[in-house]
């Protein structure tokens, strides 16, 4: 009599109410022993992994110190502008401050400088006029004589009359002809150039070059 073959049971098989396998899954058995090779492999895969995901993590790294240095730029930016816009003010006032020392210089070497070269500018203007006065102070009779001959080297043939004027300071001056009038002041000058600089200055700060944070930072 032949004997039913029978099958091994399985884990995993799966029975209904009548006893009969529904399922059955085979027991996947785990490898207990490698070969070399096989060793070797498994290492090279599990060290490329750990690479792969090193590279990850310092790429993600990378990116958020990226990005903080760009958030500390874009906040020192407006600070950088502020100093750069105080240097220039600084550098301006003391550039002023010695043209200031070279100009007093000049005119303690030629206090009637400005008054001989403002004549020859306006020889086209007083040439027709009878008399042209001139106020100033401490005058000497050497720096009368000088400015009638620059008066006539312009081409003025009227009189000039001199007033003395103690309360002007060196160099100051004041012309005054039938038609017109001009007058000099070291000081006004100088306190007119400072104006003129400090408005430029107080200008370029308003409408200076801003200072963009690189791309990309928020």
């Amino acid at each position: 009599m032949t004997q039913p073959q029978h099958q091994p049971f399985v884990f995993g098989t799966e029975f209904d109410a009548s006893g009969a396998v529904v399922s059955s899954q085979p027991t996947q058995t785990v490898k207990r022993v490698y070969l070399a090779a096989e060793v070797e492999a498994l290492v090279a895969k599990a060290r490329a992994e750990a690479r792969e995901q090193t590279l990850a993590e310092l790429e993600g790294v990378q990116a958020m110190a990226l990005a903080e240095i760009g958030q500390a730029v874009g906040r020192a930016l407006p600070g950088l502008a502020r100093v750069a816009h105080e240097h220039r003010a600084a550098s301006a006032d003391l550039a002023l401050a010695a043209a200031r020392i070279i100009a007093g210089s000049a005119l303690e070497q030629t206090p009637q400088g400005p008054l001989h070269e403002a004549l020859e500018a306006l020889g086209h203007e007083i040439d027709a006029t009878p008399r042209l006065v001139v106020r100033t102070g401490g005058l000497s009779d050497d720096a009368r004589g000088r400015i009638e001959a620059v008066c006539a080297e312009a081409g003025f043939t009227g009189q000039v009359s001199f007033r003395d004027e103690a309360g002007m300071e060196s160099a100051a001056f004041a012309l005054e002809w039938a038609d017109g009038r001009a007058e000099y002041s070291p000081e006004d000058s100088a306190r007119r150039v400072g104006e003129a600089l400090a408005a430029a200055l107080a200008a370029e700060g308003g409408h200076a070059e801003t200072l963009n944070a690189p791309e990309g930072d928020a």
